[in-house]
């Protein structure tokens, strides 16, 4: 088959500009609406902004400004040493006998059988009566519970008086219901009677107190008080 050449070109130059004019109107119409969405994005993000600035400003002046908040001041404290007390000079040494044993003296009017008898009667007061004997230990450690601030205070209320049966031997047997032990301590009343029922807390040597313990002779030293308070 044979083809006009001719004819074919003439066709295909019409096809070609029709073509192109129809792409040029595509392309206009392609650059307009490129145009109009870049126009839109740009309108769409400047609302957002503008949404998120109406919120923002909303929420600040809801919540209104932050004020710093200033710690409150804190008290200084002001400290004041304690006043230091100076040791108190030392007294003197406790006098103490031979064999060592020490009734404190200094504290305790000890009185002679006889002297403390007469002062007993003459000022109504009762009668603390204490055997010992320069030999025995225990008579020593007895020494000790005289200087207990509350027997010192109690004592106040009697005649005390010391007697060595050793050397008043008379005496020591007058005053030996029990035996003849020491240390011995007996309350007497101003007339010299024996108080029997007033001894320490035991079956056997009444009449010996705790020589550790001071709270057992001022236990009897009370119990006499008492018993002299009530009419005999």
């Amino acid at each position: 088959m044979c083809v006009d050449l001719r004819a074919f070109r003439g066709y295909t130059s019409h096809v070609t500009k029709d073509q192109g004019k129809r792409g040029g109107r595509g392309r206009k119409k392609g650059k307009g609406a490129s145009a109009k969405g870049a126009w839109g994005s740009l309108a769409a993000a400047g609302g957002a902004v503008a949404v998120l600035g109406v919120l923002l400003y909303g929420s600040f002046r809801a919540e209104g400004p932050t004020a710093a908040v200033s710690p409150e001041p804190v008290a200084a404290v002001t400290t004041t040493p304690p006043a230091v007390t100076p040791a108190p000079a030392p007294g003197p040494p406790p006098v103490k006998s031979a064999n060592g044993e020490n009734w404190n003296d200094a504290q305790i009017a000890w009185q002679g059988y006889e002297a403390g008898m007469a002062r007993a009667k003459a000022e109504n007061k009762p009668v603390c009566l204490v055997f010992y004997t320069a030999w025995c230990p225990h008579c020593r450690n007895y020494a000790n519970v005289f200087h207990d601030p509350r027997i010192v205070a109690r004592a106040k209320d009697f005649v005390m008086i010391r007697v060595n049966p050793d050397d008043e031997s008379a005496i020591g047997e007058r005053y030996a219901p029990d035996g003849s032990y020491v240390p011995r301590t007996f309350f007497l009343a101003p007339d010299g009677m024996l108080m029997a029922d007033v001894h320490a807390p035991r079956p056997k040597f009444q009449h010996f107190y705790d020589e550790s313990n001071p709270a057992s002779l001022l236990g009897g030293m009370d119990a006499a008080v008492r018993k002299l308070a009530r009419p005999m």
